[in-house]
Formats: C-alpha cells, structure tokens, sequence
C-alpha cells in the first residue's frame, strides 16, 4: 500500500510540475509579445500610422494638412537620420510570426503606393516615407540599455536668453558658431587674419557678415569659457622664469642670437638663416593646444615653419607662414600661407588645426573637401631668412586676437560711403535682378556695427565708434540709391540684407540691422547716437507692424517674395525659424512691447507641431 501512495505521488508531482512549466512559458510568451515601444516597428522599420490618424482625428477642427514637404536645400543640417533595426523574428509568407503583421499596399493621394504593413484594423507605414512626406525627423537611440525611436518635429533648438541683452555681452548664442570650421571658409587669410569665404563663388572673397560672425563668434567665446592654458616657449630674456629656455638648434652658416629692440624695451631674438638652408628650430614638443601666436619682424623676404606630427599614421606636416601674398597652397605634405611683408612689428596667431585642415582639404570648388586629419603634436618651428622674433607661445584658445582681427579688417576695409561692400554677384532668386558687385548689405552693416562697439567698449579707440557711426549712411538711402533701404507699401522703412529689385524683405537680416543699430544708439550717447535711435526706432515699428507677414501658421517666412513677385511663399527652414526666434527673444528683452514674446510663445510651438486653428 506504501508503495502504490508512493507511485501515485510521485505521478502527480510530475503531473503538477509540467503544469506549471506549461502555464510559465505561455505566461512568459504572453509578456514577451505584449511589451509596447513608444514607436512600435516592423522588421522593415515600419512606423505605425494609427497614432498619426488618431492624432489628426482627435484634433481635425485645429489641424490643416500639408501638401509634400519641400525639398531642404544644401545649407540645412537636420539632424542625422537612422534606419530603425529589423524586429527579431521569421518570416511565414507575408506574415510575421508572433506579430500578425501583413504587407498591405497604401495608395498616396491617388498618386503613388508605398508599401505597408496591416495589424487588425491599424495601418504601419515607412517612417523613411513619413519623415519625407511630413518633413519630420527621427532616429533609433539606446535609452537605459533599450532601443527607443525618438521622433521630433523639427532640427533646430531654441537658446535660452540668459539676460538682457548688453552691448558689451555676448551676442545672441554666437558663443556656440565656429566660423572658421565652416566648409564655405575657404581659410583664414594670413595677410589679413579674417576668414574668406567662397559661399557664392569658389575664387574666394572677404564677406562682411561673415568677419563680423568670426569676430562676434570669438567674443562671445572669451566671455563663456574659462582662461586659456598658454605655454611660453621663448621671450629672449634669461631671467624669464614664465617661459621655457628657448631651445634652438642652428645650423652651420646660420645665427639665432640676443639682442636689445628699443623700440619695445625688451631683448629679441635676431636670426639670419639662408633661405636654401634647412632653417634654425626652436623645439617644441606640445601635445596638448594647437594655437600659435609669436611677434614678427622680417628684414628680407623669408618664412616661419611649424612642424606638425598628425593623426595620419603619425606623418610629420609642416605649415609655412611665408613673406608672400599668396593665400593658401597645399602640396607633398606642405601647406604654404601668405603673409605679407612683415616689415614692421606684428604678431601673427594661427590655428594650427585649422591651417592643416584647410590645407589639407584645399579644393577648387566652393566647398573645403572634408579630411579626418587632426594635429596630434606641435614639434617644432623653423625660420629662415633674416629677421626678428619674439613672445612665442602656445595656447588652448587666442579669442581675443580673432575678435580684433575682424575689428582691425572692418576699420580698415569701409569705404567713404560708410559701407562694406561685397565683391561677388549675388542672385536672390528667379524675378529679382542680380546684385553686382559692391553691393550693401543691411546684415552686414549691423554685424559690423555689433563688431567694432565691442571694440570700442573694450578699447576706448575712437576709431571703432567712428567707423561705427559712418555705418549708419548706407541705411538712410535707398536699394536704387546704393543704399539698403526699402520702404513696404509706402509706409514702413525697412533695411534689406540684399538690396535687390523688387525688394526681398529678408526677415532675420532685417533683425541683425536692427540690433546693430542699438548698440550703436546705446554706447554713442543722446548727441552721437542720434541718427542711430531714429533708424532704430522707424525700424522697429516697421517690424512690430510686419511680423503677422512671416507667419504661415505653422512655420515661418524667410522673405515676402510672395507678396513682391506673386510666387509661392519662401518658407524658412528650421534653423532660420529659430534664428527668427533667437532674434525676438533678444528684443523683447529690450523692448517691453507684448508683441515679441506673443511671437515668441506660437512660434516656438511650431517646432513642437503645434498649428494655428483654421476656420
């Protein structure tokens, strides 16, 4: 009897245990397939579209739909898109198994299909046909160790004004623009110390809005980040204990020697190198910064060298600063930089990063070929021919040299007329007449204004605040009149970044003119800054009265094109929707008018999706 109940429990035990393994599998099956991502995918990337008709059917009395997204044109940025991975799992005919999907064909607007995929009564469609049909933007990210789809409508964000805005301060969030990295810079000219661009022509030329974003961007810069690290490799002085001892090899036939300069009170180093020769060296060896800087005197025509080992298979590149006009030149491992005379004392900071990649990356069409090369030690510095040398050091940054640079071009560059005239033709557009040559710009104008008040600020030179001041001239005449003034339906004054025939009515142009022109009103004073306040204040209430024109509802307008030649409207990409926001943020801060910040509020929805309402 013992032996039966034995049996028998022990058959049931077993009974009991593949029950409860089956009920744990099922349970587990159950809890595997139901667990929901926030954007659900197929093995195909598939991005569900049920959401998007619950959303558009919860909200149809607030909604408009938009015709095909238009096409982003080669200046946009979104950000980098990534195909979703495939969803674990087999494939039985059109069905995924565990998953009851089923290929389903979509007809678009009675057009096209797409293929798509069916789960019950609910539709999936290709997010890479989504993100182009709505001109939305989204990517698969790692998210606490799981994939997650991460959707947005828009590219761009909005800064955070910090305070109210100074003229003294930072400018907007230029702290954040690296001028020079850009691939329309063709490079920083080494005569001039300023950036040439090639953004409308591939023969390169000095654009004013674009010295005045260098020198701005630099500005900003210095007042954001904390104090450079800067090494000091020779001063000519023994009892220098801030410096290395200066560690010059000289060939045979060659001097580096030490003497007195009275006319800055201070010993220097001579040197007399043949230019056949292999040069005399200071040494180097830094590995940590990569911007140069040394003062420079030349009595004959000859060169300073700068060694680099580089991120390519640790070859050794050298960037040669010679007494030339050439620009820039790239051969056999040598990049060759023009920079002048050098007659007289100057000091002459590089970028040694950005001189080898523009080198390296020297092309003859607009855009700087792109190069992965990177600096990763500075050797050493070589010079030849016979001049003076003195103060060299390295450094993590030299922002105030760019900033003044850019002053100094800006100064030297304006004509009688008080402008910067730009030397390339430029075509708005189909309709509008093309801009010659010497054209004004109101942009420009305005940046360059923002440039050379800082200087002042910082300087007390009055030759920043004079040069300031005869910038107001070309705004006071009109486009036809070589000026950059347009008037809108002969009642509001308004000042073109391109003067063009019909007038454009570029909207963030406009805006840049305007803040210029505060800070010229603010720092000149009631008597100086008076024609300034007058320009100032017509133009702000031209644009108080002309905002509701850049508005489609969902987005905003780059220019009135439509209004002007009868066209479609010019619609803004996302980074100027910003811009345009930036810059109203920035206003507001300095205006107490309710109308930037209402402006500020529905267009910053706009990158969230949100839309006016319609009738």
């Amino acid at each position: 009897m013992r032996c039966l109940a034995a049996r028998v429990n022990y058959k049931t035990l077993i009974v009991i245990c593949v029950l409860f393994t089956l009920v744990t599998v099922l349970l587990w099956n159950r809890c595997s397939n139901n667990q929901a991502a926030p954007f659900p995918r197929d093995a195909n990337g598939v991005f569900r579209a049920d959401g998007l008709e619950k959303r558009a059917a919860a909200s149809e009395s607030d909604n408009d739909v938009n015709g095909p997204a238009r096409q982003q044109s080669e200046e946009a940025s979104p950000q980098e898109q990534q195909k979703a991975p495939p969803v674990v799992g087999g494939f039985n005919g059109n069905k995924v198994l565990g998953l009851k999907y089923e290929e389903i064909d979509c007809l678009i607007n009675e057009e096209y299909t797409v293929k798509g995929r069916r789960e019950g009564g609910e539709v999936f469609l290709p997010f890479s046909w989504v993100e182009k049909y709505f001109e939305v933007y989204g990517k698969v990210a790692q998210y606490d160790g799981y994939d997650r789809f991460e959707f947005s409508h828009s590219y761009s964000k909005v800064y955070a004004q910090r305070a109210p805005y100074h003229p003294d301060g930072v400018f907007m969030s230029f702290e954040g623009y690296n001028v020079e990295v850009r691939d329309r810079v063709k490079c920083i000219s080494g005569v001039e110390g300023v950036p040439l661009s090639t953004q409308w022509g591939p023969q390169g030329y000095f654009y004013p809005i674009q010295i005045a974003q260098y020198g701005l961007s630099h500005y900003s810069k210095n007042l954001t980040e904390k104090p450079p690290h800067i090494e000091v490799y020779e001063t000519a002085e023994e009892q220098d204990q801030s410096s290395r001892p200066g560690d010059w090899t000289v060939p045979k036939g060659c001097s580096v020697t030490t003497l007195p300069d009275k006319s800055r009170f201070t010993n220097v180093k001579q040197f007399v190198v043949p230019e056949n020769s292999e040069g005399a060296s200071l040494q180097l060896g830094n590995a940590r910064d990569f911007i140069i800087s040394f003062d420079l005197k030349f009595v004959t025509n000859g060169s300073v060298s700068v060694v680099l080992e580089t991120t390519e298979k640790n070859q050794l590149f050298t960037v040669h600063y010679v007494t030339s006009p050439q620009l820039i030149a790239f051969k056999d491992k040598s990049i060759t930089y023009g920079i002048g005379p050098r007659t007289s004392w100057s000091t002459l900071t590089r970028d040694l990063v950005t001189d080898l990649r523009k080198g390296v990356g020297l092309s003859n069409t607009k855009a700087v070929k792109q190069t992965k090369i990177m600096p990763k030690r500075v050797v050493r510095l070589v010079v030849k021919g016979k001049g003076f040398i003195d103060n060299v050091t390295i450094s993590t940054t030299a922002h105030m040299a760019a900033f003044f640079a850019a002053s100094d071009w800006l100064v030297r560059n304006q004509d009688d007329k008080g402008g910067w005239p730009i030397m390339v033709t430029r075509k708005l557009g189909e309709g509008f007449k093309s801009l010659d040559p010497g054209w004004y710009s109101a942009m420009a104008q305005g940046q360059a204004i923002s440039t050379l008040v800082r200087a002042y600020l910082l300087t007390k030179d009055h030759a920043f605040l004079s040069s300031a001041l005869r910038a107001t001239a070309p705004y006071k005449l009109l486009s036809e009149q070589h000026g950059v003034k347009a008037v809108f339906m002969n009642k509001h004054d308004w000042y073109e970044e391109y003067p063009t025939s019909p007038s454009s009515f570029v909207l963030n142009g406009f805006m840049y003119s305007l803040i210029g022109l505060y800070d010229l009103k603010e720092t000149a004073g009631e008597k100086l800054g008076r024609e300034a306040k007058l320009l100032y204040d017509r133009g702000m209430e031209s644009l108080k009265a002309m905002l509701p024109l850049y508005d489609t509802g969902s987005g905003t307008i780059y220019d009135l094109r439509h209004f002007m030649l009868g066209t479609s409207p010019n619609l803004a990409r996302w980074d100027y929707h910003t811009t345009h926001i930036n810059q109203l943020q920035l206003l507001s801060t300095i205006d107490e008018s309710s109308v930037f910040k209402e402006f500020v509020k529905r267009w910053k929805s706009y990158l969230k999706g949100r839309r006016a309402k319609h009738n």
